[in-house]
């Protein structure tokens, strides 16, 4: 079911965007609007617009927030699972460097193009960085 937003002169109508269905349609590389096009053109690389309903994608800016998003949730996992590795088992240095070293580039990479686009999700069911049709002209490209 769809909300109607008033503006603050209580003139203009917009309706709501689902937050969590927009974030997840991101997360899953898709587009936040319709859930059918693609999010990316390449690895972050978000597409200029969407193919199916011609959003356009040009103007989000996600910027460095995915990254750090990314650090907290692999750097919480990573030495949550060390820790308890490291109570459990008596292993060398060069083992853990290996394990830690091969998980935590594997989760890092496995997490940046879904955390981006579930961060670009939200930027357009929140109508922020030109997605809520004001001029896009006034906002750079990002990648």
């Amino acid at each position: 079911m769809s909300q109607i937003i008033y503006s603050s002169d209580g003139q203009t109508a917009r309706a709501k965007r689902p937050l969590f269905q927009s974030m997840l349609r991101g997360f899953c590389g898709r587009c936040p609007n319709c859930g059918e096009g693609k999010l990316f053109a390449r690895f972050v690389k978000a597409v200029h617009e969407c193919a199916v309903c011609s959003e356009k994608m040009h103007h989000h800016r996600a910027d460095d927030l995915p990254a750090y998003l990314n650090i907290v949730i692999v750097g919480h996992v990573v030495v949550g699972a060390f820790m308890m590795v490291e109570a459990a088992v008596d292993l060398p240095g060069w083992a853990h460097v290996t394990i830690w070293g091969t998980v935590l580039v594997t989760m890092s990479l496995a997490l940046m193009q879904p955390i981006k686009g579930a961060v670009i999700g939200l930027q357009w069911a929140n109508r922020m960085h030109g997605f809520g049709g004001e001029d896009n002209d006034a906002f750079e490209t990002h990648g």
